[in-house]
């Protein structure tokens, strides 16, 4: 006890001895504070993408201080102009008034971070990489405060030195890149300051350069935890304890470690029914794995590939008797002149435990940034090693030109034996005249490339390229309920490498519009030519299909009044009827708003698959006739300023009917077979209840409680039956008590 009060007297001493700031955030703007800052009010629409000057007038500062980067912005919004009143959850998406501020701290175009504060006080926070790529899983430590009058509403910010990893300062001089933007949630305008676009292919590399004075912050920061986890379907508990540890003692070197992090248990993903041939993605949001991420982000532009997805650490064992533990945990990121690296360790427990590595390196050059990686795997319960090579270049050539290309090499040596695969990417970017834009891709996957050890490749095996030409379109009529619409239209070829089956050739045309009362649409079509399935049978045949095609259309409104709708609607053809058999999934959610601190969402999804085609074993595939209900219910209730509450629902169930057995021929073609082959319906449940009260910043208490199932029968059975039925299931169910306290120093 002797012990715990001087450390508790000691911190105090610290924390009052430190100076006071030079701004004191407390969403006032008062002239004498903000004296010397940077003073903004050109700010322009980009959301439409005109350029024309804001509706409302707003305007910002910036100051550089020893304790941060310092932002406010003044909003005007008179009372005949609707004001977000609602609470929001950390890092919200929803459609509503709100500021944003992104920092580039090397000014190099390859990292942002971005700032979201909301009139209500709400925070979103992300890491944008390769331009416009938002992550928005990482949380930081920042101060904040909102002030509100008839009139206006103002904000006052304050980014620590120690938010990011740095590049050393020349002549006692920082360079930053900086972007500032203010959202009205009624209309949907976005202005900005400088005029740069998320939307476009270089948003990062278009911000406004500031020369400001170099300042050294450091960080000692120590998050000790305790979980204590109830299983009620087995009676049996487990207890955990662990910690997170940040050490940035300058913006050269910074280093974070982990001790027996939990897996997130306080998180729940979404019910996923896969029985596709490529590995459903999820993102991470244990601390260890988001902070100072970034520069660990080596994507092989295709979809959410990277060489390095953090779930694999802590994820299921190579034994198979469930997820790993981990034992500790490092990371190093730092720079040397213009040249970043990052260090990444981590070990498994146990001998079906893993042990992971990686290295990261990147230089700037001025117009091209190039780096390398390279990542390690070891697996001793599969006696395999799994080495990946990656070198990426990105070349900003001209102000409308951006290359992006990667060459990644792996080595898997199994067993005693080796293979090597290697792939390729070359991605074009040109922005031309008058709202025209132009795409080309090209990538090229050997059959013998294997990342996912460490990292996340839906596939191997293709060759691909596309081009595509975007038109965004402002000029509107007056009484258009549209403000803008983003027209694209792409042309894309996929082959299987090895075999140069042609996997398909595809038209996809889209269109993205934002509407006059703050919604947004989006609507696409795909038409697809006849082509292989090269991955449905696991390598046992490839299955030659017809033509087929996909719509679809969503719709997001914003809240008017205690309501917000979302719906979102597909009608596709596919399997081997083709365009003989359509299908479509509705999904039609809508929020009730009981308060601006309560809301509650009851979303149902319709799907129906007449000719769904799932592999069974060795050559033969069975096409079903599927139908599936899902229910998507919960509520948010924001308690004060420190509590919330939250229940999250899903549930599930579907019928699946046969219609025919094939087998697949030597010729790729379907073959009517008398294998047999049986109905089924499944069921699956997943409910969480959480609670969580903020003891201070990124400092938690949680009380969990959470339920899941899953259910597969050889019948056939009505989706509604299913539905309720799975309400029963109960292979899961867990109450989980964690504490997290920050302690910096």
């Amino acid at each position: 006890m002797r012990t715990a009060c001087l450390l508790f007297i000691t911190i105090t001493l610290v924390a009052l001895s430190r100076p006071a700031l030079a701004v004191h955030i407390d969403g006032h703007i008062h002239a004498a504070e903000w004296k010397g800052a940077r003073h903004i009010t050109d700010f322009r629409q980009t959301q439409p993408l005109t350029g024309k000057p804001a509706t409302l007038k707003t305007e910002a500062w910036i100051l550089a201080t020893p304790k941060g980067l310092a932002v406010a912005f003044r909003n005007v919004q008179p009372p005949d102009v609707p004001r977000t009143s609602q609470h929001l959850q950390r890092d919200f998406e929803d459609q509503v008034d709100r500021i944003n501020l992104v920092v580039d701290f090397n000014g190099d175009g390859r990292t942002g971070y971005n700032f979201t504060v909301s009139p209500t006080g709400d925070v979103y926070d992300a890491v944008i990489t390769n331009e416009n790529r938002f992550n928005k899983d990482w949380d930081g430590i920042w101060k904040h405060a909102v002030r509100q009058n008839a009139g206006s509403w103002t904000v006052e910010m304050l980014i620590p030195w120690y938010t990011a990893p740095m590049h050393k300062a020349t002549d006692g001089k920082r360079r930053l890149g900086i972007y500032l933007d203010r959202v009205i949630g009624s209309t949907g305008e976005r202005d900005a300051w400088p005029s740069a676009s998320y939307q476009r292919p270089r948003f990062l590399s278009d911000f406004t350069h500031i020369t400001i004075p170099v300042y050294r912050q450091t960080l000692l920061a120590v998050t000790p935890y305790m979980s204590g986890l109830y299983d009620n379907v087995h009676g049996r508990s487990h207890f955990q304890g662990g910690a997170d540890i940040f050490w940035k003692p300058s913006g050269q070197f910074q280093l974070t470690a982990t001790l027996h992090p939990d897996f997130g248990q306080v998180e729940s993903d979404d019910l996923v029914v896969n029985f596709g041939a490529t590995e459903t993605y999820f993102s991470d949001k244990r601390p260890f794995f988001t902070e100072n991420q970034g520069i660990f982000d080596f994507g092989l532009l295709d979809d959410n590939s990277q060489l390095i997805y953090t779930r694999r650490v802590g994820g299921p064992a190579d034994d198979g008797l469930g997820a790993s533990d981990i034992n500790a945990a490092v990371k190093l990121n730092g720079s040397l002149g213009d040249t970043s690296y990052g260090v990444l360790a981590a070990d498994e427990n146990g001998p079906a435990g893993r042990t992971f590595s990686a290295v990261r390196v990147t230089h700037d050059f001025g117009t091209h940034t190039a780096g390398a990686m390279l990542t390690h795997v070891d697996r001793p319960w599969l006696d395999r090693q799994a080495t990946v090579l990656g070198v990426d270049d990105h070349w900003k050539p001209t102000a409308h030109l951006t290359v992006s290309t990667n060459l990644v090499g792996s080595e898997i040596d199994q067993h005693g034996t080796r293979t090597r695969g290697a792939g390729a990417t070359l991605f074009v970017n040109d922005e031309m005249n008058d709202g025209w834009r132009q795409q080309w891709l090209g990538m090229h996957f050997d059959d013998r490339l294997q990342v996912n050890d460490f990292g996340y490749l839906q596939r191997n095996n293709f060759d691909y390229v596309h081009w595509e030409v975007q038109k965004r379109n402002t000029d509107l009529p007056g009484d258009s309920i549209y403000s803008s619409h983003d027209w694209h239209f792409r042309i894309d070829a996929l082959d299987n490498d090895d075999q140069h089956l042609r996997l398909r050739r595809q038209l996809r045309i889209r269109r993205s519009s934002e509407l006059h009362n703050g919604g947004r649409e989006d609507t696409q079509i795909n038409i697809n030519s006849a082509g292989w399935d090269d991955l449905l049978t696991r390598g046992h045949g490839a299955l030659f299909l017809p033509p087929s095609f996909q719509f679809d259309f969503q719709h997001k409104s914003p809240r008017h009044g205690d309501w917000l709708f979302a719906l979102d609607v597909t009608a596709a053809s596919g399997g081997l009827a083709g365009n003989r058999k359509v299908g479509y999934t509705v999904k039609y959610q809508p929020t009730y708003f009981v308060s601006d601190a309560f809301n509650v969402y009851t979303g149902l999804t319709v799907d129906r698959t007449p000719a769904w085609l799932i592999w069974q074993h060795d050559n033969l595939v069975g096409e079903f006739s599927e139908r599936a209900l899902q229910l998507d219910a919960g509520f948010d209730w924001s308690i004060g300023n420190r509590s919330e509450l939250r229940m999250k629902l899903q549930a599930l169930g579907l019928d699946a009917k046969i219609r025919q057995g094939y087998v697949v021929g030597a010729n790729g073609r379907a073959i009517a077979s008398t294998q047999p082959v049986s109905d089924f319906n499944l069921r699956n449940l997943g409910l969480q209840i959480r609670y969580r009260y903020r003891l201070a910043p990124l400092s938690y208490l949680y009380l969990v409680y959470g339920r899941g199932g899953y259910a597969q029968d050889a019948y056939a059975r009505d989706t509604i039956p299913l539905l309720r039925s799975s309400f029963a299931l109960r292979n899961d169910e867990q109450f989980l008590v964690k504490i997290s306290y920050r302690f910096d120093m």
